[in-house]
């Protein structure tokens, strides 16, 4: 390099770099998509939490319901035969319907979560096709 030759300039320090001009509206509207989709997902989870909520106040409502006016109801009559009735069907619709019913909700929503709130977070629809890990890929592509 030579005296007072800028080093930006010489033909060894140069870079060329491919960019774009600057443009207001591609970003713009780039991060309205962006805050959109942050605003659409803060919704989701916060409606998938109350989801959670009120499936627990229901569960919470028909257990007090089955209690009050199954067994308690059984117990005030006095009667042996009346009472063990009464603690078969309180079993019955504890395990039929409370026990089947949260299993079933927890089933759904942990399927839920893992494929579409989870899946989200990591999906990129960038056009490239899905190939699974094939051992026979593998041997195929070395010539085995």
């Amino acid at each position: 390099m030579k005296n007072g030759e800028d080093p930006l300039e010489s033909e060894s320090h140069s870079i060329h770099l491919d960019h774009k001009e600057f443009e207001f509206s591609e970003i713009f509207v780039h991060q309205l998509i962006h805050t959109i989709e942050f605003v659409l997902g803060a919704v989701s989870n916060t409606a998938s939490y109350l989801r959670l909520w009120a499936l627990s106040l229901a569960h919470s409502e028909l257990s007090s319901v089955f209690y009050d006016k199954v067994l308690l109801l059984a117990w005030g009559y006095n009667n042996t035969i009346v009472l063990i009735v009464g603690i078969i069907v309180f079993i019955c619709a504890t395990v039929g319907v409370l026990l089947v019913m949260e299993s079933l909700s927890a089933f759904l929503h942990a399927l839920r979560l893992h494929w579409v709130e989870f899946q989200n977070k990591f999906y990129e629809g960038d056009g490239y096709k899905f190939t699974p890990f094939s051992f026979t890929s593998l041997t195929d592509e070395d010539g085995i």
